[in-house]
């Protein structure tokens, strides 16, 4: 999808939120010492939502009560839970100071591998971050603006030092000849000099332009507090100018976090002189069998928040995905559902990410669920054989885009292949996640090997085993054609129905 195309939608989507809005008319005891500083709220607007998971295991049954203040409280210290994984792949540790002042000093330490075990370098970033209003495009964030005074960086090893070298510009001097060594800080960047040091490394702070804290009010008095900030653009030669819509993994507040959190505490007991070797943890092996269910509620660049609920019948290859999507970030008001089905074949460890196996999913079925008006009156309007029953769209009624081989206006063409990666770790109570390979942020497929994702989606918690898929939905009727397909390749799907539908509306309010 062409740039211009790609704006030319976010804008009908943004009128899309706008005209929704009309219609519907918002005590955690310390693992280690940290500081002691209150975490009261001060908000003007505040949102709640009850979260109870789609599928009733002992395990998620610790409902919480969500609240998200605008504007975000960030005093305190976040760190990461896990091992992170950005797109290129890049593997980090995050631990941000935010102070009452509006200054930060914020940690990066990037690895060699992806279990954070092998320190390559540590960033340093001080700067002041300024709240401006609530988000027009992601509804529950608030946009911010930052300033960066300074950043350094300190090598941990003289291997990291020749790559690093090798990357930067001449300008970089202290770096680049030859005199460095390992363990010294140095300044890439400073208010009075230039950026030429920091885009060679492809370094954006560009996450800082979106901003969400939620705090999750456990039955048993405790509580959690994450931080989630902008997410960062799959393409590397776009990062350093993109705009977050969505988010990444949230980091979590070193004083309200979940137990125990063994990588929290290591992480934030972190300097740049000492960057946290993660324990090394057992290979998960990669189950696949069973349901599969979002944790939370899900946000996505281009103004998307879903749910994701998946089952896989290891045995006939087969796999079950259904979408559910919604016009707020508490999930709570419903705007249409997507049931995605086909087959997929495993492939090969992955050479990028260790862990990781590589995939090639398809999809043969997509059924389509309206549950607003708007978007049956969009689906009414196309022509007959292009997107199921011409007229026969109703609120609440399922229908089948096979026999017309998907929909067009919902950008919807069946059968449709893409190549994914899957990983399984461990959370803290020893119970498997999943994680699907990251969307791609500008909409588009990785419908082919070069374009396979090399970072990771919220991860997904198994609800239940050995589930089998009923036998009817694979049928002969399905697809004659056995080829293998793309569990989360349908979230772009479900992605191309609401910016194509936010581009219908649009087009009836609209003057260009």
């Amino acid at each position: 999808m062409s740039n211009g195309r790609f704006a030319h939608l976010l804008r009908g989507v943004w009128l899309l939120w706008l005209w929704q809005a009309v219609l519907v008319a918002g005590s955690g005891s310390k693992l280690w010492e940290v500081p002691t500083a209150p975490f009261g709220s001060s908000s003007n607007h505040s949102e709640s939502l009850q979260w109870e998971p789609y599928c009733q295991h002992r395990h998620l049954q610790d409902r919480a009560r969500i609240t998200a203040d605008i504007p975000p409280r960030l005093d305190g210290t976040w760190v990461s839970t896990r091992c992170e994984v950005r797109p290129g792949p890049e593997f980090l540790t995050r631990s941000y100071t935010f102070f009452p002042s509006r200054q930060f000093r914020l940690l990066q330490h990037y690895y060699t591998d992806s279990g954070c075990e092998d320190a390559a370098y540590s960033l340093v970033i001080r700067g002041k971050l300024r709240l401006r209003q609530a988000s027009w495009i992601t509804r529950g964030g608030t946009e911010a603006e930052h300033h960066l005074s300074k950043v350094g960086i300190m090598v941990h090893s003289s291997v990291a030092m020749q790559r690093l070298a090798a990357r930067l510009p001449p300008v970089c001097t202290a770096l680049t000849l030859g005199g460095s060594v390992p363990g010294r800080l140095y300044e890439l960047y400073n208010a009075r000099a230039g950026r030429a040091c920091l885009a060679a490394l492809g370094f954006s702070m560009g996450e800082m332009g979106l901003v969400r804290v939620e705090t999750r009010h456990h039955n048993h008095g405790g509580k959690v507090q994450e931080l989630f900030l902008g997410d960062i653009h799959t393409d590397w030669t776009q990062r350093t100018q993109y705009r977050p819509t969505g988010y990444q993994q949230p980091l979590q507040n070193a004083m309200h976090h979940i137990h125990p959190c063994p990588v929290c505490a290591l992480v934030y007991r972190s300097s740049e002189q000492r960057p946290p070797a993660l324990p090394r943890t057992p290979a998960a092996p990669l189950s696949l069998a069973g349901r599969w269910v979002s944790q939370r509620c899900e946000a996505r660049p281009a103004v998307l928040f879903l749910t994701r609920d998946f089952t896989f019948d290891p045995d006939r290859h087969a796999w079950e995905g259904v979408y559910r999507h919604y016009s707020d970030p508490a999930c709570s008001q419903p705007s249409f559902t997507l049931r995605a089905s086909g087959h997929y074949a495993q492939g090969n460890p992955s050479v990028k990410v260790a862990g990781a196996t590589e995939f090639v999913f398809k999809v043969t079925q997509v059924r389509v669920t309206a549950l607003e008006e708007s978007t049956a009156k969009v689906l009414n309007g196309t022509r007959p054989g292009n997107c199921g029953r011409a007229g026969g769209w109703e609120i609440g009624a399922e229908q089948d885009l096979t026999p017309t081989d998907g929909c067009s206006v919902l950008g919807i063409k069946l059968p449709h292949k893409e190549y994914e990666l899957f990983k399984i770790e461990l959370n803290h109570r020893k119970h498997p996640l999943l994680f699907v390979g990251e969307r791609p942020t500008d909409g588009s497929s990785p419908d082919r090997p070069q374009r396979r994702p090399t970072s990771f989606q919220a991860p997904m918690v198994l609800c239940s085993g050995g589930e089998t898929l009923p036998s009817h939905r694979y049928g002969s009727g399905s697809n004659s054609k056995q080829v293998q397909l793309a569990a989360s390749g349908t979230e772009r799907l479900a992605q191309l129905a609401l910016l194509v539908l936010g581009s219908t509306l649009c087009s009836w309010f609209c003057v260009y």
